[in-house]
């Protein structure tokens, strides 16, 4: 499928491509990962804006192989936890299995956690080239397990646990979903995908529509894709790319956030579909003069009007879903 996009970005999002571009930022593809990573890092910590909260830590869990680290966000006061049941957002954070942190997206869930009033925890798997496929997949299943175990300590439904993430990190919260339908894990109870990578991108239109001038580039979604697949048959792997499952019946219902200036355009919007086709009930919410990465944007310096509305209607779906 091909989703529309605007006759041009909004306003705001022009205002942010001019200064990006004025940065002279080099592509990722130009550098090494670890460099790669310093550069994200400056960009998204910079800008990013203080949302404050009754309570943020920094925590390790045990890890499939080594200690993992995370952060809790927690907007309720101490009464209001202990007498609370309420769901919890395990967020996996974008940046192509390569880039981010818990850093880059600590306004991203800071901005989750004030507005619907959930505790959030955010999930710092390992990082490709060094890790690759399956590595934070491996970390995101074992932050579900520990998030199920220990969601009554936090003042949360077990029950009611969401996968979220952006780009890489929608990847991971799909993917966590289908291998715990699939193994017979604790199944998450909502899906909340934003512009996520699901299969092969390089097919669509808005890969080719969107490849240059808008943020992401198509080059740089090669040379994350190369990084993090060590071995080309993993490219094929229904758990690496989702989209390429046969069945995604009996998944959690899902909110699939897509942008109209993004390579990954289409890519979300088929998976929507996907999901819909297979019986999964979907809110599929299309911002058409947006680019990937546009649901950072809040606070500071860059602080976009269509980024606010996305997570409106993504707290909006939760309540609809899980109250």
């Amino acid at each position: 499928m091909t989703l529309p996009r605007a006759d041009e970005p909004h306003p705001d999002v022009q205002s942010f491509l001019r200064m990006y571009e004025s940065v002279d930022v080099p592509d990722f593809e130009e550098v090494s990962p670890a460099e790669a990573r310093d550069l994200f890092e400056q960009l998204q910590v910079g800008a990013r804006a203080e949302i404050d909260l009754e309570r943020v830590e920094d925590r390790t869990i045990n890890g499939p192989d080594d200690d993992l680290p995370i952060r809790y966000y927690e907007p309720r006061t101490d009464g209001e936890l202990e007498a609370g049941n309420d769901p919890l957002v395990l967020y996996f954070h974008g940046g192509g299995w390569v880039v981010g942190s818990l850093e880059t997206h600590d306004v991203t869930c800071r901005k989750l956690a004030a507005e619907s009033g959930y505790p959030v925890v955010s999930v710092d798997y390992r990082l490709a080239p060094e890790h690759p496929f399956p590595a934070a997949l491996r970390d995101c299943c074992a932050a579900l397990e520990w998030a199920a175990e220990n969601a009554p300590d936090l003042g949360a439904d077990p029950e009611r646990i969401v996968v979220a993430g952006d780009s890489a990190g929608g990847n991971l919260a799909a993917a966590t979903a289908l291998f715990a339908r699939d193994h017979d894990g604790l199944e998450p109870a909502y899906q909340l995908l934003i512009y996520p990578s699901t299969g092969d991108v390089t097919e669509t239109t808005a890969y080719e529509e969107n490849g240059e001038g808008y943020f992401l580039t198509a080059d740089e979604v090669d040379w994350f894709a190369d990084q993090y697949f060590a071995d080309e048959i993993d490219r094929g792997n229904v758990y690496a790319l989702p989209r390429r499952a046969n069945d995604l019946s009996d998944l959690p219902p899902a909110t699939v956030v897509t942008a109209g200036f993004d390579p990954l355009r289409d890519d979300g919007g088929a998976y929507a579909d996907r999901l819909k086709d297979d019986g999964v009930p979907v809110s599929h919410h299309h911002y058409d003069d947006v680019v990937h990465g546009f649901f950072g944007m809040v606070g500071g310096p860059i602080d976009l009007e269509r980024a606010h509305e996305a997570y409106d209607d993504a707290v909006a779906d939760l309540r609809t879903a899980l109250e």
